[in-house]
């Protein structure tokens, strides 16, 4: 997830809960999105973009016994930078298994030891200057028909932007669809919602029970929520955050 420092500036009203837009977007099932027969392929560009991105679609496909590829392109290992609390020793115990993850996909009742999981181990902050690489990475595990979801390559972000140019130009290359999913674009102030391309935008609804679970999922990334302010660092994914995700759906740029 990106540093909440990132964020200074971003008050409300910002798009997600402003955007008059967001009542007009067409609804799509998930059978609509991804065929029968074709693999969801996630591609999440740091730990805990799994569930702030598509929680819910993972959920939705779980629940229709849908085998889906997850492939987290880094392990978070800069997150925390001068912190006496999250020093490199103690991340490398949380997350290069990562142990964060594993409990929040749990959370969501998705059992990881069913779940095909491919890890990029690519630099955090650092994608763009490797982002031949990933997209030959990320080709190397796509199979033609796949249905492949990046973060939006316009997202604000420069590895959730990288993320998705290298898996959309993979998924060209292979022959699989890609679909984009918006998350730090959606607390952009309410006056750049013409950036958004509403045009394709689509709605996954979530029920009352899918939501609460996407939302007591991203609980699992302690090492995300709790700052330290007697250190002067702000937790990475501040309470707005958490607030977006209490929204009944998801959007996706198809």
């Amino acid at each position: 997830m990106k540093p909440a420092s990132r964020l200074h500036g971003r008050q409300h009203p910002q798009i997600w809960n402003s955007a008059a837009q967001l009542a007009d977007i067409p609804i799509i099932s998930t059978q609509t999105l991804i065929p029968a027969g074709a693999r969801p392929v996630i591609l999440a560009p740091h730990p805990g973009d799994e569930i702030g991105a598509c929680g819910g679609l993972l959920q939705l496909l779980n629940n229709l016994n849908r085998p889906v590829l997850l492939i987290s392109v880094t392990d978070g290992a800069l997150s925390h930078p001068g912190s006496p609390l999250w020093a490199d020793e103690r991340l490398r115990t949380q997350r290069p298994h990562p142990q964060e993850s594993v409990d929040a996909l749990g959370r969501l009742g998705i059992a990881t030891h069913g779940l095909q999981w491919v890890r990029g181990g690519f630099p955090e902050k650092a994608l763009a200057e490797h982002e031949v690489e990933l997209a030959a990475f990320i080709g190397r595990h796509l199979r033609p028909g796949d249905v492949v979801f990046g973060t939006w390559r316009k997202d604000g972000d420069s590895d959730h932007d990288t993320v998705g140019r290298a898996g959309a130009l993979a998924a060209d290359e292979i022959g699989a669809a890609f679909n984009e999913l918006p998350v730090w674009a959606w607390h952009w102030p309410v006056r750049e919602q013409n950036k958004i391309p509403w045009h394709r935008a689509r709605k996954l609804r979530l029920d009352v029970w899918t939501t609460a679970r996407k939302r007591h999922a991203m609980y699992a990334y302690a090492s995300q929520l709790n700052g330290e302010p007697a250190n002067g660092i702000a937790p990475l994914v501040p309470r707005v955050i958490l607030d977006r995700m209490g929204m009944p759906y998801e959007i996706v740029f198809i």
